[in-house]
């Protein structure tokens, strides 16, 4: 396959394709369609007869429907008049109500309607009378202990002994006993006046043919050789979420979900065992229906979601080659089912602040002031005896501002808490309505979602609404097609972006709090009100003043077509095409002051992006069983994926008149520079997998992909990506086979060979862009080339062994799973030094070395089941380790970004990528200690600095690792309790071993007199409070902190009460009554409580440069996570 190193926007033969994918599309939901109008409309019925005969009324239905009925003329004969009067109702419906209070049945065989005479009710002639009734209760491989015996209807109740035996004194010999066990279906057999009932109970189908998805197909759970996870639909119902990601938090070892901001729709970054890369991205795949999704977790309606997939180890997700380094995420959504049901799933949500911060009121602030005032002359006598902080005098500032901010006596006239004016308990909501039905031969469904979720930071919210239809037609025995339309709009407006001072959450600290949010003639107070503060402005203002929004169209649809050639060989064809359009405008008032101090201007924006991605994908899938015993599962075929985005940007600043927004650009008096790029990529693949299985007990899995990408160099477009896979199943060796214990033990073991393509477009490439220059006196623009190309570059490969075992004990009352594996990853791509004769400083090369190892355990357990009541419990933990073990052939240090205080974000062989290194503060100086001050340069109250090479000076050559990013551990306990129709969950989250580089700290502490600062500076040293890691008070434009020190560092861990529910379900009864098949009530707390020494908002934070693999616990002011309480209801007709 030739792959073009250069593309043409909308380019001809791309457009054509396109429009070639949406008509095949439409063509299969089109015709699939018309069948289900053919079969379904047809069974709709009214009739509107008094006084009649059984017969008309079934002749009439037989001229509406087509449908055909048998019957005994005599038993219809006997059938009373019957009156009926209904429209458009099912045929089952007039047939109910037809039949009402006569003495006549039916039932429905395809097109056929079978009515007879009603079974007359026998009449037991067993004594109603208490009995004592024994027996022994086994399954296959014997006597069960354990097993519940209870009367129905009654509390009366044993349980079977160590022989399966039990006695049980029964108020009723016409009663029934109902016998229950984990692993078991639930047994009622009536007692007849019996007085010996031996039992056999059956185990529950879905222990053995428990099915999961995996790539290209699906399998049998207990056939998996590799390393898996799942979560059920169930599992999402019970706890609703807003995103796809949040519905993984915590249900999945090894997958490690980081919710780091409390903004409606708010970053989220999932990583799968660890990081496999330094500078390319490490996010796992989405695949959705087969289909890869590159729209993003929030674009999914997670009450769509049937079933969620997680590919871990590397013979799991080398079947996607250079796209499942990271891990891979399958979801299959729900789709349409025989029969029709009407189901609605909604909840209400309030939202509140979990945390505020201390900061300093208005009387603190003034106090820090003054006293940091005072001491200038200490350091810096110089400046002080020359009057050069005369103008800075805060008495004086303060004189100058009576009546406006202060009174006569210079008490400040307001105290605004920020965190509390610019916070709200905010409401949010979530709909969903779906309607599935179907036939014979046919399923369709269609899926509604509303959702309005209200941030706890004026004025920001996110509103999704999702449209979702499905269909799938067995037209021919063997021909099936299906297909998927969705549509998603997203409506936002963010209020956690901005630069310098235009920082809402920065603001919520830094904002000084004798300035008012407005003044009585209702103008905004604006931190120019006060002399020598930092630019930014009044959060309240900024959240009212400030646009800045997301409007994202997405339309995605795949069809399908499924081919049965031959007995177990099989054909599938999958075309998927997703487009999407973001419009992101944004504009500012001129009501509030710029980013720097002084400085107020207005401005606005649009920014929009345009993307489309197509995929089509063609495989065999050939099953067969020899001899009984030999089990072969072959996939085999071929895909092309294709991706284009264009992104256009307008801006200007200094708005005519704050009415146009951004709706009119042209009113701005300073345009900007218009601003376009284009990206495209294709990728071209044959993939293959071998699964073998001998006996149920011997399972192997082989797998291979060839991958051809337009991202890498001419010489390395195509790598071939291997994986084998063993699993032996010891539980069906004879030895274990009648175990007791043991009811399921397997061991596995795999290697597997992934890739990593996501480095962006045009890496390998020379890349160009313009340049101005002076020529003959003018300006003119010209072309330079900006960086070298690299012909050699190529995906960066993961190479990762895997063992693992699962366990089940009890007849799987307790199940154990464990992995331990160990990952490689080689050829990173990272920018090596070139010779100065080059022109070029760097050139991107596959270069680098990192390692991850770890260890998974999942224990479920259901310690209690009864007929009334049931504990399930899971418990996960993950223990990870990363370490860097090349960075080129000097392994010198890289700093990453952030880099604005100081490179403190470093890269370093040998140790876990993203360590913080700065200097280790021992306290400050104290006055004793004056002398060995000054052999540094510093005063009693200075920082006491760690000389860590002793050579009796500061430098950069003293700083160290303070912490690190990745956290040594991380998991959940869940726990989930029903006694009869109400349950309660219980899930908790705990995180261990990280560390927080909080850099508020570096505005909150080090700033004083040009911003609010925390309430740990009145802890400040002063010579009557020495012990403290707090420097002593001195406006920030004295000796400032600029560096980073050990004291912004602190703990990441945590322990969270992540959600508990509480929920009713109706009984049959009373459902009954209600007309429907389900009914369920439920309250949930989210956030409940949060067991941390981190002085933040939240120790589960990334805000600065979010996207980076690398600032996950980097904190740079951040949006509140709120406190949630919500009711919901899950109704289905």
């Amino acid at each position: 396959m030739n792959f073009n190193s250069k593309a043409t926007p909308l380019a001809w033969p791309q457009l054509r394709k396109f429009i070639l994918a949406m008509k095949l599309t439409a063509f299969i939901i089109i015709a699939a369609l018309t069948n289900v109008s053919a079969k379904s409309y047809s069974q709709i019925v009214t009739l509107h007869q008094k006084n009649t005969t059984v017969e008309k009324v079934l002749r009439s239905i037989e001229k509406q429907t087509g449908y055909h009925f048998m019957y005994d003329k005599q038993d219809v004969s006997k059938a009373g008049a019957i009156n009926i009067e209904v429209a458009n109702v099912t045929i089952e419906s007039a047939l109910d109500q037809c039949f009402k209070d006569q003495p006549l049945t039916y039932k429905i065989f395809d097109q056929t309607i079978v009515v007879k005479k009603k079974d007359e009710p026998v009449v037991s002639q067993v004594a109603v009378a208490p009995i004592k009734v024994t027996g022994t209760v086994s399954d296959a491989k014997g006597p069960i202990p354990g097993v519940t015996v209870k009367v129905k209807g009654t509390n009366v109740g044993v349980q079977t002994d160590i022989n399966g035996k039990y006695t049980v004194n029964a108020p009723d010999a016409n009663g029934t006993l109902v016998f229950t066990f984990i692993g078991y279906t639930t047994q009622n057999v009536p007692i007849g006046g019996r007085s010996q009932i031996d039992v056999v109970l059956a185990e529950e189908p879905k222990a053995l043919s428990e099915v999961v998805v995996v790539g290209y197909g699906t399998a049998k759970k207990v056939d998996l050789t590799g390393s898996v996870g799942s979560v059920g639909a169930k599992q999402l119902q019970e706890r609703p979420q807003t995103n796809l990601e949040q519905e993984l938090s915590g249900k999945i070892a090894g997958v490690n979900v980081s919710s780091n901001s409390g903004a409606p729709g708010g970053a989220t970054k999932i990583r799968i065992r660890g990081y496999s890369s330094i500078n390319t991205n490490t996010d796992p795949l989405y695949v959705v229906d087969g289909v890869v999704w590159t729209e993003g977790g929030n674009a999914i309606n997670p009450n769509d979601i049937e079933t969620i997939d997680v590919l871990k180890d590397a013979s799991s997700t080398a079947i996607y080659g250079t796209r499942g380094a990271n891990g891979v995420i399958l979801v299959t959504t729900k789709r349409g089912k025989k029969g029709g049901t009407i189901s609605y799933d909604a909840y209400m949500a309030v939202n509140h602040m979990f945390k505020e911060i201390p900061v300093l009121n208005s009387k603190q602030f003034m106090q820090i002031e003054d006293v940091s005032y005072a001491n200038i002359k200490k350091y810096d006598p110089t400046g002080w005896a020359a009057g050069d902080y005369t103008n800075r005098n805060p008495v004086t500032q303060r004189t100058a501002l009576i009546g406006k901010l202060f009174d006569q006596n210079l008490n400040p006239l307001y105290d605004v808490d920020w965190q509390k004016a610019t916070t709200r308990t905010s409401v949010s909501q979530n709909h969903n309505v779906a309607f599935t039905g179907g036939a014979e031969n046919i399923n369709y469904g269609l899926f509604l979602n509303y959702a309005d979720d209200e941030g706890i930071i004026l004025n920001s919210y996110l509103k999704r609404y999702n449209v979702r239809l499905t269909v799938d037609n067995q037209i021919k025995p063997w021909v099936k097609v299906g297909a998927t339309l969705n549509y998603n709009y997203q409506d936002g407006r963010n209020q956690d972006q901005g630069t310098g001072g235009n920082n809402i959450p920065r603001m919520l600290i830094e904002m000084v709090p004798f300035i008012p949010v407005r003044y009585p003639d209702g103008t905004y107070g604006k931190r120019t009100d006060y002399p020598n503060l930092e630019g930014g402005d009044n959060p309240v203002a900024q959240a009212n003043e400030i646009q800045s929004l997301t409007r994202n169209r997405i339309f995605s649809g795949n069809g399908y077509l499924n081919l049965n050639l031959l007995p177990g060989l099989e054909f599938r064809s999958v075309l998927g095409v997703t487009t999407s359009a973001n419009y992101n405008p944004a504009s500012q008032s001129g009501l509030v002051g710029g980013p720097v101090a002084g400085q107020s201007y207005s401005s606005a924006s649009i920014e929009e992006f345009n993307r489309t991605f197509w995929q089509w994908q063609n495989y065999f899938t050939y099953n067969k069983t020899f001899n009984k015993v030999h089990t072969i599962n072959l996939v085999a075929g071929a895909e092309r994926q294709n991706y284009q985005q264009l992104r256009l940007k307008g801006s200007t600043g200094t708005l005519s008149d704050d009415f146009y927004e951004y709706y009119n650009l042209s009113a701005g008096i300073v345009p900007n520079k218009p601003e376009s790029d284009y990206d495209a990529w294709q990728m071209q693949s044959f993939f293959a997998r071998l699964n073998y299985n001998y006996n149920e007990k011997y399972l192997l899995t082989l797998t291979g992909r060839e991958d051809g990408s337009s991202r890498f160099g001419t010489n390395k477009k195509y790598g071939f990506f291997p994986s084998a896979a063993f699993a032996w199943r010891v539980s069906q060796e004879d030895f274990l086979k009648d175990n007791k214990t043991i009811s399921d033990l397997k061991l596995r073991l795999s290697y597997g060979l992934t890739g990593n393509s996501e480095i962006g477009e045009y890496r390998s490439l020379a890349n160009i862009n313009t340049v101005g220059y002076a020529f003959g006196g003018n300006s003119a623009v010209g072309t330079t080339q900006t960086s070298i190309g690299n012909e050699d570059l190529q995906w960066e490969k993961t190479a990762e062994y895997d063992l693992g075992f699962s366990l089940g004990l009890f007849n799987n009352r307790l199940n154990i799973e464990a992995d331990a594996y160990l990952k490689k990853t080689k050829a990173l791509l990272l920018n090596a030094p070139l010779p100065e004769t080059s022109g070029f400083q760097t050139v991107y090369k596959n270069i680098g070395k990192l390692q991850n190892k770890g260890l998974e355990f999942t224990i479920n357990a259901t310690p209690i089941k009864t007929q009334d009541f049931t504990w399930n419990s899971t418990f996960n933990i993950s223990f990870l380790k990363n370490k860097i073990l090349q960075l080129g052939a000097s392994n010198d240090d890289i700093f990453l970004a952030p880099t604005f205080l100081s490179q403190f974000n470093l890269m370093r062989v040998g140790l876990p990528a993203g360590s913080f290194y700065g200097y280790k503060v021992l306290g400050t100086w104290g006055t004793a200690e004056a002398t060995e001050a000054a052999k540094y340069g510093l005063l009693p109250g200075d920082l006491k600095i760690q000389d860590t090479n002793g050579d009796g000076k500061v430098s950069a050559d003293d700083k160290v690792v303070l912490g690190k990013s990745i956290p040594d551990g991380y998991g959940t306990f869940s726990n989930n309790f029903r006694y009869k129709n109400v349950d309660l969950g219980v899930d908790l989250q705990f995180n261990y071993g990280n560390q927080i580089m909080n850099l508020t700290r570096h505005s909150g502490q080090d700033r004083t007199g040009q911003a609010n600062s925390y309430a740990t500076v009145l802890n400040a040293w002063t010579p009557t409070n020495q012990n403290t890691s707090i420097a002593e008070s001195r406006p920030a434009y004295v000796r400032y902190q600029t560096e980073i020190y050990s004291t912004k560092v602190e703990s990441g861990n945590f322990i969270r009460g992540r959600a508990v529910t509480l929920g009713y379900t109706f009984n049959d009864n009373i459902l009954k009554k209600l007309k429907l098949s389900r009914l369920r009530v439920y309250a949930q707390a989210q956030n409940l409580f949060l067991i941390t020494k981190y002085t933040g908002y939240d120790p589960e934070v990334s805000t600065y440069n979010a996207s980076s693999n690398f600032t996950q616990g980097i904190q740079f002011y951040d949006y509140p996570k709120p406190r949630t309480f919500l009711l919901g209801v899950n109704v289905s007709l």
